[in-house]
């Protein structure tokens, strides 16, 4: 890991026009190679921390810096932070506008002054990372929700950041759907994509992240999601509960049956394999 944070924010505040101020004297880091799951209520601010991060917005006072060098909100030092990181909005609706979805992939590389050959490179690449290419031609209007999400989705992926920054992405997804956007996560985790994802699931949260950040009225709160989110003042704090992986390690710690220093279930199949089968006599029955 880079002893400098790839993104980071320092003693940041925001408000927005005659309102409230929404972030004050914030410092909050995106490291290198970490996933990072950022949670927090409604109005704690994680949709303007993902904006200040992504150059949508810029701090009132303090800083925004890419690997230790501050961020220019002029055209050109925008159009170098967006080569970095991307930032992809809750509704794909607010996003998408092309015709096709190969038109709205390749908004973004046709943006950077590319030639057309680099730019239907890119297109192809992030249309196989999302697993789409067989709807390059298909209108944008036809496509379901969750190919709206991968488009969505796709469009960021073309620009090639360092970092992609995922607001809900698995809201409004089935089951199904939400599975495959997380392996779909995994291997652009795998090709060296940062990712970033807000959410309100505190179980998505720590099956899926290195790392957790809690929003609440005292600050952000960022460190290993295990630990992070084992945390029952910060979860109360920022209006969350605590992960049903967590609570079952501690039940299964108090009966005997997890070691401290093993990790607790995180999906349903690890608490499966943790907990033995009982092999000892019937249990009694009421006769």
């Amino acid at each position: 890991m880079s002893e400098l944070p790839l993104v980071a924010l320092r003693d940041a505040s925001f408000a927005y026009e005659d309102g409230p101020t929404v972030l004050s004297g914030l410092d909050f880091d995106i490291q290198e190679g970490r996933a990072l799951a950022l949670l927090g209520r409604n109005g704690s601010g994680k949709t303007t921390l993902m904006r200040l991060l992504s150059g949508g917005l810029q701090p009132r006072t303090g800083r925004l810096t890419v690997q230790g060098q501050p961020v220019a909100y002029d055209r050109k030092g925008l159009t170098r932070l967006r080569t970095t990181v991307q930032l992809v909005v809750q509704d794909p609706d607010d996003q998408l506008f092309a015709a096709s979805v190969a038109q709205d992939v390749s908004f973004g590389p046709l943006n950077l002054g590319l030639p057309d050959t680099k730019v239907r490179a890119r297109v192809d690449e992030a249309l196989a990372a999302l697993d789409i290419t067989a709807l390059a031609d298909r209108p944008t209007h036809l496509l379901s929700f969750g190919q709206r999400k991968r488009t969505a989705i796709a469009g960021a992926v073309a620009m090639r950041p360092r970092v992609l920054i995922l607001d809900e992405p698995t809201a409004g997804l089935d089951p199904d759907g939400q599975e495959l956007l997380l392996a779909t996560l995994d291997g652009l985790r795998a090709s060296g994509t940062t990712v970033v994802m807000a959410t309100h699931d505190v179980d998505l949260a720590l099956r899926w992240a290195d790392d957790a950040a809690l929003l609440t009225p005292s600050g952000a709160h960022v460190g290993p999601a295990g630990t992070t989110l084992a945390r029952s003042e910060l979860l109360e704090q920022a209006g969350l509960r605590l992960p049903w992986g967590i609570a079952a390690a501690r039940l299964l710690r108090a009966q005997g049956l997890l070691p401290t220093s093993e990790p607790g279930p995180r999906t349903p199949d690890e608490l499966a394999a943790l907990i033995p089968s009982h092999t000892g006599p019937p249990m009694p029955t009421d006769r």
